[in-house]
């Protein structure tokens, strides 16, 4: 642990006992008695911690307050990771409805507030200010959450009926559950559709009908899973991949090359600033979506296909704003197909 936070378990212990060895606190902290000494001397002559050796009770101890200087810790206790994983967990717990884990949720609750406050800090305070804002969450009660997760732990199969979003059309699958995945604030059902003879992913706020059936569910292993939907990008995903080349200008790449696109991306820079970003996929539609987000920044390299069919969303949206596309400064025009 740093220093920061071996000063918090140091007043820690000073607080929760009346009395700590020096041993006791130096094996709470593994570490040497010089680093424990020398943080005890910044303690008391930097931030006037009023921490004294009790010789007759053979420890330290904090004495009480003389009127002199205040002592208090600086910065926030938590790190970035505990600080979020906290909030997310009080704020997924505040949305629960009523239901058989109320009684067990509630102390859970109690427990969480407990653990963001302090001495000095109400945890309501540290909720009001530190946000977490959740974006592209779709609104849905998924009222066919619990027959899914149901027939998921039970390894049953399920009949679905599955709205398809872009056709608009609704369709009716028998499906063997594999796992519930929790993506971009929203929740996906990886499964074997047994009407295509393949793996799918589903979202949970798109299934308009969820029956269990007693027919035991096929398992498919974690690794055919990972190899189909873990390959490409994003959600949506598929065996076959392919890679994607996209450069962006000096400007946007100071915002890029800090981003995690996919876990086997590749970066690299040139002489210009320009990054050359490159990233498998297999189903282009949610790569467009992030590429047209960046605008000008950034240009599809390669392959062919994926720079037309970003071409032709540009096209697109000209053609929404009354503006007819010539596209000229892309160099290239957009499938004939789409306009």
């Amino acid at each position: 642990m740093d220093r920061s936070e071996r000063f918090y378990r140091i007043e820690q212990l000073l607080h929760d006992h009346r009395v700590v060895t020096f041993e006791e606190i130096q094996t709470a902290l593994e570490v040497s008695r010089a680093t424990l000494k020398r943080d005890f001397q910044y303690l008391r002559d930097r931030l006037n911690a009023p921490i004294v050796y009790d010789r007759e009770a053979g420890g330290y101890r904090f004495e009480s307050p003389s009127g002199g200087p205040t002592f208090q810790l600086p910065g926030l206790w938590f790190n970035a990771s505990e600080i979020h994983a906290l909030l997310m967990m009080q704020n997924l717990l505040e949305n629960v409805q009523p239901g058989l884990l109320g009684p067990q949720i509630a102390p859970l609750q109690t427990r969480l507030q407990s653990l963001l406050g302090s001495r000095d800090d109400a945890p309501e305070e540290v909720a009001r200010r530190i946000r977490i804002v959740h974006a592209a969450k779709r609104r849905t009660d998924l009222e066919y959450f619990e027959p899914i997760a149901t027939a998921l732990l039970k390894r049953r199969r399920l009949l679905i009926r599955h709205w398809h979003r872009e056709r608009n059309e609704e369709n009716e699958r028998e499906v063997s559950p594999q796992r519930l995945v929790f993506y971009r604030d929203n929740w996906y059902l990886d499964a074997w559709c047994h009407l295509r003879n393949e793996i799918r992913s589903f979202g949970v706020d798109a299934i308009r009908r969820a029956e269990p059936t007693e027919r035991k569910a096929k398992e498919i292993a974690a690794k055919r899973l990972d190899e189909v939907l873990g390959a490409g990008y994003g959600i949506f995903s598929g065996a076959a991949v392919t890679w994607a080349k996209l450069r962006f200008t000096p400007e946007r790449a100071r915002w890029v090359a800090s981003e995690l696109w996919h876990p086997l991306q590749r970066t690299s820079t040139d002489a210009d600033g320009r990054l050359l970003l490159e990233i498998p996929y297999s189903n282009p539609t949610e790569l467009i979506m992030d590429i047209l987000r960046h605008g000008a920044g950034v240009e599809v390299v390669a392959p062919s296909a994926l720079r037309a069919a970003v071409i032709e969303e540009m096209c697109k949206a000209l053609l929404a704003y009354g503006q007819a596309p010539t596209c000229a400064k892309t160099g290239s025009a957009p499938p004939k197909t789409s306009l």
